[in-house]
């Protein structure tokens, strides 16, 4: 007889391991059913683990488990304009915002959940978390503009575009994902080009960017 292959050895999970491996689940689930439609059980169930296992790891519950995984997600939207400042300014957006609507992708109809309020499960603590991701973007575009100190015309205009953004993207997710999500990528670097053009007739500093972006382009 063919001896049969030998069962691979169980490997216990390490205390991080395991917290990993509910939040994936958990954000699997909420990228595809609002909050309120999930319990501990169907994430316990998704990580094929016991419910007490979830209440282990977390012990105040969905509340706490949601804001976790709402975290979780929030850390990797943050790091989505971490382009490295290298080449023509728009080129780097264009790639930010590729990784940015690869991650609304993935997510599909949670992503409002996820981040852009609407639950009943919502606190201060989530709004924090979310508001984060937008200051967090609006960070690194300053890095990219190159701009230490923004005045208050050029930090408006650059939020203005980051809410523009997320709500292009829920409008995308309604949409059925029309236009193609590189057509929307494209859409959206125009019109951060167009509201920079439109500040600058009002404030020298976001002026001389324009003039900068000219020459790049």
């Amino acid at each position: 007889m063919t001896p049969s292959a030998p069962t691979p050895a169980y490997r216990r999970l390490s205390v991080e391991e395991r917290r990993g491996q509910l939040l994936d689940a958990a954000l699997s689930l909420f990228a595809h059913r609002v909050p309120e439609d999930v319990s501990l059980d169907d994430v316990a169930e998704a990580a094929g683990v016991s419910r007490p296992l979830v209440y282990r790891y977390f012990p105040g519950g969905k509340q706490q488990l949601y804001e976790a995984a709402l975290r979780s997600a929030a850390e990797e939207l943050q790091t989505c304009f971490d382009e490295p400042r290298q080449g023509p300014l728009l080129p780097r957006l264009a790639r930010a915002l590729d990784r940015y609507l690869a991650f609304v992708d993935k997510h599909d109809a949670g992503f409002s959940a996820l981040l852009q309020g609407g639950s009943v499960v919502e606190t201060s603590r989530t709004t924090a978390i979310v508001d984060g991701v937008r200051r967090a973007a609006a960070v690194h575009i300053m890095r990219h503009l190159e701009v230490t100190e923004p005045g208050p015309r050029l930090r408006m205009t650059v939020r203005m575009w980051i809410t523009a953004v997320e709500a292009a993207s829920l409008i995308w997710l309604d949409e059925d994902k029309q236009p193609p999500a590189a057509e929307l990528r494209d859409w959206l670097v125009e019109q951060f080009v167009a509201v920079l053009t439109v500040t600058a007739r009002r404030d020298p500093q976001t002026s001389t960017l324009v003039e900068a972006l000219a020459v790049d382009g």
